[in-house]
């Protein structure tokens, strides 16, 4: 215990550098109430006494705020960080509680809600005892005005159904780190109208940019078609347009891409018209594609996703069906071939599913022994699913996890194979937010309520449906990450690299614990 609070009183007594990256911190003596009754009390162990707020467990609308002034000129945005603890000797990791961050600026002449931001609920499962000191990160890069001072308020939601820890928890300080905007994307397609929805597939050294163009954000329109560009230098220049999927009276859109056996890239296009068709193309070098099958299903899937192979199975894509309803008529399933590509077969894993338990756009890895994970999108939140199986899909088990900065976000999955690490990227709409998170699949894959605090790797426009979309891979430890941003009628698809993760850098788990070794 003791040690645990001499840790505390070093940290509280950081002083502030201000520079990009060197973090600016608020003790619990620099807030004061903002809401409610939560109420300033020492933590003290023997001659060491921490000064913290109290914020209950069970009453709701506490709160505390604060000012951060003297921002660096150079930054772009900022991460907000809490570090927390409890005495409560009933503390253990069964328990979780759930943090958020409200946010704003005073800049001059301007109204000071002009500005203001609220973060998204923050699920954290709590340490093995009391007097552990855990870091959670609220907001990952909120967008500032350089030296305009910061305003932030901390509230405990203990309404919240993830928060099931009733008593009360200590808030010992805040942390907000200036940060630099991330490097910029390089333009893929801008020009002709609607450029949206790309997948990205990398083909030996060379990329290969698929994506589709209409007049707005419609599927059918018989306007809309599908086309390629290659790029042999990280995205920074692309070769002429090329027409992979054109149908007279339908919609071209891709959904899914992988390779096959022989590596080759394979494209699911999804052509909608008056019917619905999964067209699957082939291409070896990402300019003349060939379509191999439009197989016959009895489900019919609003979309199949990227292509993966797994041993004794063969290809294996996830699909879903539905229409976006509410009513319990929402499916989805595998489908597999062990001739790579020319055939399929359909296998429905869950069905007559409502819209809040339907599992939406995924994306899967295989990572060894019959080990699948799979990440999809919510279409109603408050996070995404992960899906799992130990038998090489023969079986699935889905769960809900703790990654709630989303919003309608479709994940793309990248496994590095020296590292064995695992990032998940998706874009948070409504935000412009492209976001990583790092973790070890081997822990995760037991653990999917411990996924580590994203990072920001790029950003985009802030209009709901007009931008999103991530979807990655890697070359030569490189990840690409393509995804579409603009403004209706007019959309481009980017696309960035940022470096693979390090052996080592599996995030913190969300809690601030580091994940545990592995038996």
């Amino acid at each position: 215990m003791r040690n645990f609070l001499l840790h505390l009183a070093l940290l509280s007594a950081t002083v502030p550098v201000f520079g990009v990256d060197s973090p600016i911190c608020l003790t619990a003596n620099d807030l004061s109430i903002a809401t409610g009754k939560p109420s300033l009390v020492l933590m003290s162990s023997g001659s060491v006494h921490i000064p913290v707020w109290s914020l209950s467990g069970g009453t709701e609308g506490q709160s505390v705020a604060g000012l951060v002034s003297g921002l660096p000129r150079e930054c772009a945005a900022v991460r907000v960080e809490i570090v927390v603890t409890t005495n409560d000797a009933e503390t253990s990791s069964s328990f979780s509680d759930v943090y958020r961050a409200h946010l704003s600026q005073m800049v001059e002449n301007a109204p000071i809600a002009d500005h203001y931001y609220l973060g998204t609920p923050v699920h954290t499962p709590l340490p093995a005892g009391p007097l552990h000191t855990r870091t959670i990160v609220l907001e990952s890069y909120y967008e500032v005005v350089p030296n305009a001072p910061l305003w932030v308020r901390i509230q405990r939601e203990p309404g919240d159904p993830g928060d099931s820890f009733t008593k009360p928890t200590g808030l010992a300080m805040v942390k907000v780190t200036p940060l630099d905007a991330p490097a910029k994307a390089h333009v893929v397609q801008s020009e002709g109208g609607y450029n949206s929805w790309p997948m990205l597939q990398a083909l030996g050294d060379k990329l290969v940019c698929v994506y589709t163009r209409g007049k707005g954000h419609t599927i059918g329109e018989d306007a809309r078609a599908t086309y390629a560009r290659t790029s042999t230098d990280g995205g920074k220049t692309w070769t002429p347009e090329t027409v992979v999927a054109n149908s007279p009276g339908y919609g071209d859109v891709p959904v899914g891409k992988g390779l096959d056996s022989t590596g080759a890239m394979l494209l699911w296009v999804r052509r909608v018209g008056k019917e619905w068709y999964q067209d699957l193309y082939r291409t070896t070098d990402g300019v003349t594609f060939t379509l191999i099958s439009t197989p016959k299903l009895a489900v019919r899937p609003m979309q199949i996703t990227d292509v993966f192979s797994v041993p004794t199975v063969g290809l294996m894509s996830l699909w879903f069906a539905g229409d976006y309803s509410d009513k319990p008529t929402n499916a989805w399933g595998i489908v597999t071939s062990k001739d790579d590509g020319a055939t399929w077969t359909q296998t429905t894993v869950e069905s007559d599913l409502p819209k809040a338990q339907w599992p939406t756009e995924p994306a899967a890895v295989y990572l060894g022994d019959g080990r699948i994970l799979a990440i999809a999108r919510s279409e109603t939140g408050p996070s995404q699913f992960q899906i799992v199986s130990t038998d090489s899909g023969a079986t699935w088990k889905r769960t809900q996890t703790n990654i709630g900065d989303i919003f309608c976000s479709t994940p793309s999955l990248v496994l590095d194979a020296k590292t064995g690490l695992l990032s998940n990227y998706y874009y948070q709409r409504g935000k412009g937010l492209l976001r990583r998170r790092i973790v070890d699949p081997k822990f995760i894959f037991d653990n999917p309520s411990h996924w580590p605090a994203s990072d920001i790797v790029a950003t985009g426009s802030k209009v709901t449906f007009d931008a999103g979309n991530a979807n990655a891979t890697e070359i030569n430890g490189t990840h690409y990450l393509s995804f579409y941003s603009g403004k209706a009628p007019s959309t481009t698809v980017y696309v960035s690299a940022v470096p693979a993760p390090a052996p080592g850098n599996a995030g913190p788990s969300s809690s601030g614990s580091e994940q545990p070794p592995q038996k």
